[in-house]
C-alpha cells in the first residue's frame, strides 16, 4: 500500500506485541488491546496540544490501537474530540482502519430539552456533532453513555441501530448501565439486528459493584466488558501515597477527583495493595489494572495518562504474568474491609 506523505510514521514494531494484548470484544469478531487509552481528561482545550498529540501518538506506537472518547469530554465539552480529530487529519490519516475510535452521548451537551438523555434526537444529532469534530464518517462504536428512565429503551435502542444502518457507527455499546437493564438493552439490539458488542461500568479494586451481578451478565449476553476508572482516578497509583497532593494531580487541578476522595481508608488501601505491589515485582498502577484484566470476561481496560510513562507503565500491567490464587487471596484482604468509589 502507497501511503500519502504524513507528519507521523508509527512504529514498524507495533504489532509486536504478545498473543494476550488482543481480546476479543463479547461474542463479536472485534479484539481490542488489553490497554485502550481513554480521553476523559487531558485531551481539552485547556491541555497543551503538543502533549496531546504525543500521547495519542505514543499510544498508537506501543500498538494502543483504541481511542475512547464521549461527546462530553474536555474541558470544554467537545473539544477532546477536536483534539484527536486534528490528530487523525495531521498525523494518522492514512491509518484510520488500523484504528478503533469510539464516543458516547447520554449526558448533558448543549442547553435546552434536546441536549440530554436519550431520545433518537438527542442521541443522532449528538453523533452528527462528534463526527464533525472528528473529521471522520463513522465512528468503530457509538455507546448510550447512561440509561436514562425517561426514555423508553426501545426508543434509545433504535437510535442506536440506526446509527449503524445508516453507516455513522460500526458497533453499538452501552454504558453505566446496570445489569438488568443491559439485559433488556441487548435483547432489543439483537432483535433489531444490530447486537450489543460491549459495556463500559467503573470497575476497579475500589469500587467492585460490577461482580454483583452486572459482569455475568454480560459473559451470558455474550457483550464485552471495558472498565473505565481501573485505577479509581488515580487513587490506585503512586500519586497519593505520600503526604502531599502533586501539583499537577487531578486533584490539585479540580477535576472529578476531589480532596474529600482522598479518605484514610482509601489510601490505607492503596498503601497496603502497594506493598504487595512492590513484593511481587509490580508498580500499584500495575497490580490494579492486571487484576481488573483478570476477570474472563474483560476485553479491555481504559487508562487516562498525561505522560507517555503512564501508557509505559500500563503496558506493563497487561505483560505482567496472571495472579495465582494466593495472590488474589492477599489482594482481597488488602481492600477490606470493602470500600465504594
Amino acid at each position: 500500500m502507497t501511503h500519502l506523505a504524513t507528519s507521523h510514521l508509527p512504529a514498524a514494531t507495533r504489532y509486536e506485541r504478545p498473543p494476550h494484548h488482543w481480546r476479543r470484544c463479547g461474542s463479536s469478531g472485534l479484539r481490542l488491546p488489553a490497554v485502550s487509552l481513554g480521553l476523559w481528561h487531558n485531551f481539552g482545550d485547556v491541555d497543551r496540544y503538543s502533549n496531546c498529540r504525543e500521547l495519542l501518538l505514543g499510544a498508537f506506537d506501543r500498538g494502543i490501537t483504541h481511542f475512547d472518547l464521549a461527546n462530553n469530554y474536555g474541558p470544554p465539552p467537545g473539544s477532546a474530540e477536536v483534539t484527536l480529530g486534528r490528530v487523525l487529519r495531521e498525523d494518522l490519516r492514512d491509518y484510520r482502519d488500523e484504528l478503533v475510535i469510539s464516543t458516547k452521548a447520554g449526558y448533558r451537551m448543549w442547553p435546552g430539552p434536546y441536549g440530554d438523555g436519550g431520545s433518537r434526537k438527542y442521541l443522532l444529532s449528538s453523533l452528527d456533532q462528534s463526527l464533525k469534530r472528528l473529521g471522520l464518517d463513522h465512528v468503530d462504536i457509538f455507546y448510550h453513555h447512561r440509561a436514562t428512565p425517561d426514555t423508553p429503551l426501545e426508543e434509545s435502542m433504535g437510535a442506536l441501530a440506526q446509527a449503524v444502518r445508516s453507516g455513522r457507527a460500526i458497533y453499538v455499546g452501552l454504558s453505566n448501565y446496570p445489569a438488568d437493564e443491559a439485559r433488556r438493552a441487548a435483547a432489543l439490539l439483537r432483535e433489531m439486528g444490530t447486537p450489543c458488542i460491549i459495556h463500559q461500568p467503573a470497575y476497579n479494586l475500589l469500587n467492585r459493584g460490577p461482580e454483583e451481578e452486572l459482569l455475568q451478565t454480560l459473559q451470558d449476553e455474550g457483550i464485552g466488558c471495558i472498565a473505565y476508572s481501573p485505577l479509581a482516578q488515580g487513587i490506585l497509583t503512586d500519586r497519593y501515597l505520600g503526604h502531599d497532593v502533586p501539583a499537577d494531580s487531578r486533584v490539585a487541578r479540580g477535576g472529578f477527583l476531589k480532596g474529600d476522595d482522598l479518605t484514610d481508608e482509601r489510601l490505607a488501601i492503596a498503601r497496603r495493595l502497594n506493598t504487595l505491589a512492590q513484593a511481587w515485582g509490580l508498580t500499584l498502577a500495575q497490580l490494579a489494572l492486571a487484576w481488573v484484566l483478570r476477570h474472563p470476561g474483560m476485553s479491555s481496560v481504559l487508562i487516562g495518562a498525561s505522560r507517555l510513562a503512564h501508557i509505559d507503565d500500563a503496558l506493563g500491567a497487561a505483560a505482567a504474568p496472571p495472579f495465582d490464587a494466593e495472590q488474589l487471596r492477599a489482594i482481597d484482604a488488602a481492600v477490606k474491609p470493602p470500600s465504594t468509589f
